[in-house]
This record gives C-alpha cells, sequence and structure tokens, in this order.
C-alpha cells in the first residue's frame, strides 16, 4: 500500500485518516494541536512531530484546514507543504474555503512544480466516520484519476466536478442551498406548529409534496419527528452554525467576485449570525428555529 501524508487531524481528519487506516495504507499525521495527534495516533496514524515529517516520502498528502488563510499558510508558508513535499507527491486539500484560495493554490503549485486537486466534502463527522463522505474534486482529468484510489476509502460518492477550484465552488454552493432551504424549514415548522397542526402530521404531508427538501427529511428541527435531527439531542452539533455561517460567508463572498446577487443568502447568514452573538455557534444549525420561537421544543435552556 502506499504512504500518505496528513496535515489537520481535527473532527473531521481523524476518522477520514482512521479510514485510509483500515485500508491498509500508512498515514503520517500532523496536526498543531497535540492533542488532536494523540487521538489520531489511537486509530493508526503514524503522528510525527512537525508538517516536514508529514509529508517526506509520501505517495499523496492530504490537508483539512478550518479556512482558507490556513489553508495558504501551510501550503505556501516558508515551512509549508511546497517548501518540503517532493514535487512527485500528489496534494489534494480537502478544507472547505473561498474559492479565490483554491485558485491559488491551483495556481502556485504548478508554478512549483506540484499537481494539485481541491477536493472538499461533505457529509459531516458521521459521513467521515462512516467512510461516506461526497468527494467535489477539482483538477485535472489525470490528477483526479490519480486520487480517487486514495478517496475511495473515505468516500461513498466521488465528483470530479471540473477543473481548478471547481470542488470549492461545488462545496461553496450547495451548502448555500443547503441552508436557505434549511431556513424555510425551521420557519414552516414553526408556523405549522401555531396553526395547531402535529408535527409529525405536517412533516408527513410535506415530505410527499412540493414543500419536500433534504432538510425537512434529514433536520426536521422538532423532536420526535426524524430520528436524525439534532433537536432529539438538545440540538447538539451535527453540523455547528458556525461553519454553516463561514460557508454561507463563502458563498456571499464569492457572489461578491462573481458579480452576483444572493439576497436569499444574505438572509440565512444575518439569522446565523444571530445565534454567533448570542453565543449558540456551536450549536447544531437547525437551531436556527430559536430566531424564529425561542421557546421551541428541545432548546437548551
Amino acid at each position: 500500500m502506499s504512504t500518505i501524508g496528513w496535515i489537520g487531524l481535527g473532527n473531521m481528519g481523524r476518522p477520514m485518516t482512521a479510514n485510509l487506516v483500515e485500508a491498509g495504507h500508512t498515514v503520517q499525521g500532523f496536526d498543531v494541536v497535540t492533542e488532536a495527534v494523540a487521538a489520531a495516533a489511537e486509530h493508526g496514524v503514524k503522528a510525527v512531530d512537525s508538517l516536514a515529517e508529514a509529508v517526506a516520502g509520501t505517495d499523496i498528502v492530504f490537508t483539512m484546514l478550518p479556512k482558507g488563510e490556513h489553508a495558504r499558510a501551510v501550503y505556501l508558508g516558508d515551512d509549508g507543504v511546497l517548501a518540503h513535499a517532493d514535487t512527485k507527491t500528489l496534494l489534494v486539500d480537502s478544507s472547505t474555503i473561498d474559492f479565490d484560495s483554491a485558485r491559488v493554490l491551483h495556481e502556485e503549485a504548478a508554478k512549483a512544480g506540484f499537481r494539485f486537486v481541491d477536493g472538499p466534502v461533505s457529509g459531516g463527522v458521521t459521513g467521515a466516520e462512516a467512510g461516506t463522505l461526497t468527494f467535489m474534486l477539482g483538477g485535472s482529468d489525470e490528477d483526479v484519476a490519480e486520487a480517487r484510489p486514495f478517496i475511495e476509502p473515505m468516500a461513498g460518492n466521488i465528483f470530479h466536478a471540473g477543473g481548478e477550484a471547481a470542488g470549492q465552488a461545488a462545496k461553496i454552493v450547495n451548502n448555500m442551498m443547503l441552508a436557505i432551504s434549511l431556513e424555510g424549514v425551521v420557519e414552516g415548522a414553526v408556523l405549522a406548529r401555531r396553526f395547531g397542526l402535529d408535527p409529525k402530521t405536517f412533516y408527513d404531508i410535506a415530505k410527499v409534496s412540493s414543500g419536500d427538501s433534504w432538510p425537512l427529511r434529514t433536520w426536521y428541527p422538532v423532536p420526535g419527528v426524524t430520528e436524525t435531527s439534532a433537536s432529539n439531542n438538545g440540538f447538539a452539533p451535527g453540523f455547528a452554525a458556525a461553519l454553516m455561517h463561514k460557508d454561507v460567508g463563502l458563498a456571499l463572498a464569492g457572489g461578491e467576485s462573481q458579480g452576483v446577487d444572493l439576497p436569499a443568502a444574505e438572509l440565512v447568514y444575518a439569522q446565523l449570525q444571530k445565534l454567533l452573538d448570542d453565543d449558540l455557534a456551536g450549536l447544531d444549525t437547525t437551531a436556527l428555529i430559536r430566531n424564529i420561537d425561542p421557546n421551541a421544543e428541545g432548546l437548551p435552556n
């Protein structure tokens, strides 16, 4: 099997690397948080003390980082991936970052003689643990084909979205649409309840009618209606409000750079901002229902 370098062993990176280890690969893992490295080591990752050690002698390097500025620093810094990796190593960034940063990483990697794929994922921590993530890949046909066998142990779906930064573009637009749809679901759930409708009855009606959507079927924000809703667990995060706020912000930044007006995205961004302002960034995104009904069932006190 192959040797894989991995930088970023947080909530997503840790289970993703565990699946690669289970598939028989050697994974050299690094994170600036030492506790994250230790946790990954418990699942078979070879813990290393530096980025340089993580990328040494690898066939492919993955990064899973919080924001565009972190990805730029990790790849382009004086002590970064481009400075230490062998140019034969394929580079894959699975962070969710802004479109412009993804394009810069492609451009700078090419200038330095590297092959680069942007490969953000959808599916959250649950999908990372189950190895069922959806990967959206941006890059050349040849580079994506080379990356695919390494991605398969972590993925349920793999899409080649297009050329450079196309993976990030697909992820940003998808999550913007999810957030907008979810805002409709939380508003509808409250209004239906105020009309006196039983939540499960209304859910069953909407699920087979024109109000149907993925967040309705999967995240309906009233306890006891859908098994996969965070409302059943006090709105503990499956997809934290802070992360959705970040992703919608990426969409708005993209809209600005591409000259596209996004009024619905602006609305839901403001609604997410209310949760952050009230120190509720760590709740699940479906806690958006609090802005419509502060006394909604299942919300923590």
